[in-house]
């Protein structure tokens, strides 16, 4: 295996990083907090709208902690879950203690399906006797979730949305930026996104009082007081200054990396939607995608092959790719946990392939994966 390795979605410096973190180490703000976390707070909100509040966080999944802790959720409350996701988007359902309640997706985006939200809604209610506490969205590989049709029945029952928007930076619904279509959004910044901070994340609020509750949070919950005093659980969940700088950096290629990431998207559908059992997702009316990841549905019936055999015969190649996202239903962790849907994320896990979609891909290696994956279909 002597060819360089095709990662799946690797960081991709723009050039402009080293100069905010080097500003950084000038000043000697190394320490958590500092002119480039506001800057970056800062340019997030000049890239959401102005009207957001934006707390800087050690990850999104400490964002949607947060969120949760914000919500008032606590140990043995319910909250619903998108189940096609990664595990970040549930996992601080566990961490207050609460219950998932997983919820199907539908075919058009992969995402929330609107009729199962409303059965899981209903269902709660009638076998738990409490109402949902919050409802967990997520854009998945950066495609939009249905949000007027998920708004919509949140609003029936009065159930606050987090909105996860970890890989869908760059994207939007009816031309809102996603990040801003829920009660709390969630960004995320490591280092497969959109862009990287390396870790990091964000949570996006709508007002000036609840970022600065989060950063109460985030910052170990210190009372005003001339001494360390703390009245609440608190969690180390800020960015750092130096991560900060790198995204301040990245916040100047954004969009041409959203543009490289959806041209990696369109070669994959122009080489390779016309072969047999090959089929690509495209954007409903209304929806604008990153293209985070460029992924492909392979029936084998169709094509002949597997999923599974193409990504291993890349992986010959020394190309990485990747199963989709295993439905949070169908994990040991979450087996217990109950669930509204049929088979659609299931069946999107038994045929799906995620292929490598870096903003940083050449000419030469988008020709490389193309003839990888010909090879296999002429087999």
């Amino acid at each position: 295996m002597s060819k360089d390795k095709i990662w799946l979605s690797s960081p991709h410096m723009g050039g402009h990083e080293q100069k905010f973190i080097q500003e950084a180490f000038d000043e000697n703000w190394v320490a958590p907090l500092g002119p480039n976390v506001n800057g970056f707070e800062k340019d997030l909100q000049n890239y959401l709208g102005e009207e957001k509040h934006i707390a800087a966080l050690s990850a999104g999944t400490a964002a949607i902690h947060l969120a949760l802790i914000m919500l008032g959720v606590k140990q043995n409350d319910f909250v619903i879950c998108q189940s096609m996701t990664f595990s970040a988007s549930a996992n601080p359902i566990l961490y207050q203690g609460a219950n998932p309640v997983f919820v199907d997706s539908e075919s058009a985006t992969w995402n929330l399906c609107p009729t199962q939200l409303n059965n899981a809604i209903e269902g709660t209610i009638k076998k738990h006797g409490v109402k949902p506490k919050a409802i967990i969205g997520v854009h998945l590989y950066g495609m939009p979730y249905l949000a007027d049709e998920i708004n919509a029945i949140a609003k029936k029952y009065d159930i606050p949305v987090i909105e996860d928007a970890a890989e869908a930076l760059g994207s939007n619904f009816e031309n809102q930026n996603c990040g801003t279509l829920g009660q709390y959004g969630i960004l995320s910044f490591n280092g497969n996104k959109i862009i990287t901070t390396s870790g990091g994340g964000a949570l996006v609020c709508n007002t000036e009082k609840e970022k600065q509750r989060a950063v109460f949070f985030a910052t170990q919950s210190r009372d005003q007081a001339p001494h360390y005093q703390h009245s609440e659980v608190g969690y180390n969940y800020r960015m750092s200054n130096i991560t900060a700088g790198i995204g301040r950096g990245q916040m100047m290629v954004l969009d041409s990396h959203v543009q490289a990431r959806r041209k990696n998207y369109e070669f994959y559908k122009e080489n390779l939607g016309h072969l047999p059992g090959f089929e690509f997702i495209d954007e409903p009316k209304g929806i604008y995608s990153n293209r985070w990841l460029s992924t492909v549905l392979i029936h084998p019936e169709k094509a002949g092959f597997t999923r599974e055999d193409l990504r291993l015969s890349l992986e010959k190649e020394n190309i990485e790719t990747r199963p989709l996202w295993k439905p949070m239903h169908m994990q040991p962790l979450f087996e217990n946990c109950d669930y509204y849907g049929e088979k659609v994320a299931e069946n999107l896990f038994n045929v799906g392939l995620c292929l490598p979609s870096g903003s940083n891909l050449t000419d030469q290696d988008r020709e490389r994966i193309l003839n990888g994956i010909l090879k296999m279909a002429k087999k």
